[in-house]
């Protein structure tokens, strides 16, 4: 899975040969979780609460961004990298 971001020690990544509904991967400090990408909500896992809604505020920020990730990632096409939430 490529990293589409990174940001406070959170990475982002798009599975190429993934599942409906769209949705994206997070991973901090060993603990991972998924994000649907139309409302950027925790789908399932384990996530810190603080690095939840992070992710969430970012994900509403990147809303196009990601999905247009999850449309060349299902055509097996590269993705492209989105600025963290630290920029």
């Amino acid at each position: 899975m490529p990293i589409i971001s990174l940001f406070f020690g959170i990475i982002i990544r798009i599975n190429f040969r993934d599942h409906n509904p769209p949705h994206f991967h997070a991973e901090y400090q060993g603990m991972q979780a998924t994000f649907r990408i139309d409302t950027g909500k925790l789908l399932g896992g384990e996530f810190p609460a603080k690095m939840t809604r992070i992710v969430e505020e970012w994900a509403a920020e990147h809303r196009a961004a990601l999905q247009e990730n999850w449309a060349k990632a299902t055509k097996h096409e590269p993705t492209v990298r989105i600025p963290g939430a630290d920029n």
